[in-house]
């Protein structure tokens, strides 16, 4: 299984719904808080390509974009491929 960071921030209906779904799939993933760190925030902008939204959610390293990104991904079947790999 591959690695999951996804950073989120407090009281973010977004990143509850982005581990809900996760979690129902039973993918065990890294949360990073950003909502008390700078330091985090401006990493993970600088990994997003600017993007300043949360989440922000990674696989592998590899940016995959927020809540919408990884819904359309797991409605499409390809969630499942690109963890399961």
């Amino acid at each position: 299984m591959k690695n999951i960071e996804i950073y989120t921030g407090d009281n973010c209906y977004f990143c509850e719904s982005a581990k809900r779904l996760l979690n129902k799939k039973n993918y065990s993933y890294k949360e990073i808080d950003v909502s008390s760190s700078e330091s985090l925030r401006d990493l993970m902008i600088k990994r997003a390509n600017g993007k300043r939204t949360i989440p922000q959610i990674f696989i592998d390293g590899i940016h995959i974009g927020g809540w919408n990104e990884l819904y359309a991904l797991d409605r499409s079947s390809q969630l499942d491929g690109m963890i399961d790999k």
